[in-house]
């Protein structure tokens, strides 16, 4: 009867229990001990050899593409510090008591990121909105006073910047070619100093959706069409940051939620970072945006969901005289379908195109007219109000005069009158009047230009109060008695 070594025997024996508790690497080591009986140094060096390997095995795996990405854009990354001072009305007992009222100073917060090495910062504009002052915060701590260069209310972009130089700068790419479910970091700021330093907050996720046309929730003004959905966490104060790739470029900016909360559930949205680069071009070139326009409005839709909004088709209400839109042959009942390389179905998907075209671009336009489609080749201009002269009224409502092309675009009912282009935020809240209302008439008397509704107020304004009368989607409003001395 032969009979198995006794080491061996134990090594079996031990590696039978190891098939139950996962001691398998224990019992080889014995095994190898007992049997081969290999000299003690290599059998010692074997021992210590492995937790250093697995060491490294596991430091090799905690870096990803994810914190190389991180690595390579968070030095590039700010915070946006504002002050806005408000005025503030009396009570009605202070009132009573002859008081005047006073200001009220409150801080904001948002991030931004730096695409040139000497200050250059992007971020949202409504992170900027009627601020007063705005630094900016770096990485390591230190503060710059901003200077605004521009803001683009309408996409909700803003460039600012700083006395800098040889700064981190970061890596734009291109949101024309992002694939739905690809990784995506969101970069910011999101409770600012609340967190104890100036250190970005990173948070991770997936592109959900690119084309996303959001209609209401939004934190700023703008209107949020043809947006990067991301279920990247984007809380308050992420505003204004970087949308990144897993190569470390930046392809959306950071730039609202939608929650009922008014936290992340996970319904961020970025504006493309191809048409930021088009608007911080003309915002640092120009001082704002050169706004395009081909001369098309929209029938109004009566609908009575989202839903039927989002296919009730892009019907030629009207046609500027005189508009590149004519010229190239658009008439009236026509119904756009396509856009370029972009199919159009609603009126958000195509005024969404309109917002990525600059001025002096062709772009090629579907129609179906007649049970037949058309295509036809538009020059992209200028909006008709940019180059007006613009009237500063007490350094608190800006107007241009409305002019034919005007009239048309926005489909005023008025013949004459001043277009509010700008008004401060005391204005709107005081008298109610916004920027697109059109002044008609100042007290008694009728309004042909700007320069004639700013000498109107002024002279009323000496002899006691004034009162507007505007126009707002076809109807006339009129304010209540104000000054603006």
């Amino acid at each position: 009867m032969n009979r198995r070594p006794a080491p061996v025997a134990a090594a079996n024996r031990l590696m039978t229990r190891s098939r139950t508790s996962g001691l398998v690497l224990a019992a080889l080591v014995v095994a190898g001990c007992e049997g081969a009986n290999p000299s003690p140094s290599i059998a010692q060096s074997r021992t210590l050899a492995a937790p250093a390997a697995s060491t490294a095995s596991i430091d090799a795996s905690r870096r990803t593409a994810i914190t190389t990405a991180v690595e390579k854009v968070a030095a590039s990354v700010v915070t946006v510090q504002t002050e806005t001072v408000q005025q503030v009305q009396p009570d009605i007992f202070g009132f009573m008591f002859g008081e005047s009222g006073g200001s009220r100073r409150s801080a904001g917060i948002g991030s931004g990121f730096i695409i040139r090495e000497d200050g250059v910062i992007v971020t949202n504009a409504h992170v900027v909105a009627g601020a007063s002052n705005v630094s900016i915060a770096m990485r390591d701590g230190k503060t710059y006073p901003a200077k605004l260069v521009g803001v683009d209310e309408t996409n909700d972009l803003a460039v600012v910047k700083i006395d800098a130089k040889n700064l981190p700068v970061s890596q734009l790419g291109t949101s024309g070619d992002l694939l739905v479910g690809e990784w995506v970091i969101a970069i910011g700021n999101p409770f600012g100093f609340v967190l104890g330093n100036s250190e970005p907050s990173v948070s991770v996720g997936v592109v959900s959706a690119v084309g996303r046309n959001l209609t209401g929730r939004g934190e700023g003004g703008g209107v949020y069409l043809d947006m990067i959905q991301t279920d990247a966490a984007i809380n308050p104060g992420n505003s204004g940051g970087p949308l990144v790739n897993a190569l470390g470029q930046v392809i959306g900016v950071n730039s609202s939620i939608y929650s009922p909360s008014g936290g992340s559930v996970g319904l961020g949205f970025a504006i493309p970072i191809d048409r930021t680069k088009r608007i911080a071009e003309d915002l640092l070139e120009h001082g704002s945006v050169r706004q395009s326009w081909v001369g098309i409005r929209l029938q109004a839709s009566v609908v009575q969901s989202a839903r039927e909004a989002a296919s009730v088709g892009a019907i030629v209400g009207s046609v500027t005289a005189g508009s590149p839109a004519e010229k190239a042959g658009v008439k009236v009942g026509d119904q756009i379908v396509g856009a370029g390389n972009r199919v159009v179905r609603n009126p958000f998907e195509w005024e969404a195109r309109l917002l990525d075209l600059r001025v002096g671009e062709t772009m090629s336009i579907t129609i179906r007219r007649t049970l037949r489609e058309v295509t036809l080749n538009v020059t992209v201009a200028e909006a008709p109000e940019v180059g007006a002269t613009r009237v500063t009224i007490s350094k608190q409502l800006e107007v241009i005069t409305m002019t034919e092309s005007i009239r048309q675009e926005r489909g005023i009912r008025a013949g004459a009158g001043a277009l509010v282009t700008r008004a401060e935020a005391n204005v709107m809240q005081q008298i109610g009047i916004q920027p697109g209302d059109v002044i008609v008439q100042v007290n008694g008397t009728r309004v042909q230009t700007a320069e004639q509704a700013s000498s109107l107020i002024s002279r009323y304004a000496t002899d006691g109060s004034v009162v507007l009368f505007f126009e707002r989607g076809g109807r006339e409003f009129r304010t209540p008695p104000f000054s603006l001395r």
